[in-house]
């Protein structure tokens, strides 16, 4: 006798054949993150695991962004949790990856879009250092501090070993705001004129001062009450 099919036999291949003809576009949240399960629950309907989900934390980011033991509590493994988590910071890897060299010093929007990718799926402060060579080309970048900036004397000191280590001419600094809006605070400020004196002094020039916040971004050296701080 022939097995009796589940209701559901074929709606995966269906839905993966989809997205290789269309890819997400024209997928709903819900789909697309039942999508993304396929691939840490085999055996279970991940539709209705999708809807609870996206229920529960609001949003297809609001999932993403979730801690695992929160995704846990609504029935599904730590290592499907753990698998979405890796989203955000393989979209993040990506980018930086993919964009690192698209930009030069004279270029302030694909420096500040190449910065921004590194903050995808934060949820504290981090601090992220760009150094350049005599033509604006990139020597390094890449998260240095994780946690509220400040003018510290142990984050200048970091920063000015990788700029002799990668004998850099120029920096860009940048950090984010998670729960706030891309502007600087005081202490923002602080920090920006003391890292500028303490490059010059090794001959290094501070070009800018990015802020992110949920991925928008501002440029401190393209502002009028800051654009002074950046003057060579």
């Amino acid at each position: 006798m022939a097995e009796k099919k589940g209701l559901h036999d074929g709606h995966r291949d269906r839905v993966r054949e989809k997205f290789l003809e269309d890819g997400l576009g024209k997928f709903r949240d819900h789909e697309a993150l039942e999508l993304m399960l396929f691939y840490a629950i085999p055996r279970k309907d991940t539709n209705e695991i999708a809807h609870k989900l996206i229920n529960r934390f609001g949003s297809f980011s609001g999932v993403l962004d979730a801690e695992v033991d929160a995704l846990t509590e609504c029935g599904i493994s730590k290592n499907a949790a753990v698998f979405l988590k890796l989203f955000p910071s393989v979209c993040a890897r990506y980018y930086k990856d993919r964009y690192k060299n698209d930009h030069s010093q004279d270029d302030d929007t694909g420096i500040g879009e190449t910065i921004a990718h590194y903050f995808i799926g934060a949820n504290e402060e981090q601090v992220v250092l760009m150094l350049l060579d005599p033509k604006g080309r990139q020597l390094y970048c890449d998260i240095i501090s994780k946690g509220t900036l400040t003018a510290s004397d142990v984050n200048i000191k970091k920063i000015l070993q990788l700029a002799v280590k990668y004998k850099a001419s120029g920096a860009v600094l940048a950090h984010n705001h998670p729960s706030g809006i891309p502007l600087p605070s005081d202490s923002d400020v602080k920090a920006t004129i003391a890292l500028k004196n303490s490059l010059r002094s090794i001959g290094v020039v501070l070009f800018d001062h990015i802020i992110v916040a949920e991925m928008e971004y501002v440029s401190m050296a393209d502002m009028d009450e800051y654009y002074e701080l950046f003057i060579i």
